[in-house]
């Protein structure tokens, strides 16, 4: 169970660091507000997160609907409580919102806030998986496990 909700919480980070940092790249660049910097780098990390999700499982042959409805199903708390925390720690570290990209502050902060981010999700996949619940609901669609 451990493994399975690590691997859960790894794959819930890749999907929100994608748009999470996207986000705050383009929102550093275009030097957009401290709160439209968070609201595009959440929506962007929903997003990616989403499709990582859902691409595999239209790869199994399950319909456009049914995949989505499982995957907010499945997947929206972890990526909401990872959001939550990525985006607090970013806004909390001085300097971080203000970084441009290509600055340290900017990939130290990122990196310690997505860091953060893994272990508040975590127990939550841990939680979800144990009721049969979150990513464990795609993980058997994804490896022919059909209930």
């Amino acid at each position: 169970m451990n493994k399975l909700a690590l691997s859960a919480t790894l794959h819930c980070l890749t999907g929100c660091t994608i748009g999470e940092v996207a986000g705050m790249m383009i929102g550093a660049h275009y030097g957009l507000s401290d709160i439209t910097t968070i609201a595009l780098a959440v929506t962007l990390a929903f997003l990616t997160g989403y499709s990582l999700s859902v691409l595999p499982l239209l790869r199994s042959g399950m319909a456009v609907g049914e995949s989505v409805k499982l995957v907010f199903a499945a997947d929206t708390l972890s990526i909401t409580v990872m959001e939550i925390v990525d985006n607090t720690v970013m806004y909390l570290v001085p300097g971080a919102m203000d970084a441009h990209w290509f600055s340290w502050t900017f990939w130290v902060a990122m990196a310690f806030a997505l860091f953060v981010a893994f272990w508040a999700a975590y127990p939550v996949n841990a939680y979800l998986l144990r009721r049969g619940k979150g990513h464990a609901l795609t993980h058997q669609h994804m490896h022919g496990h059909h209930h």
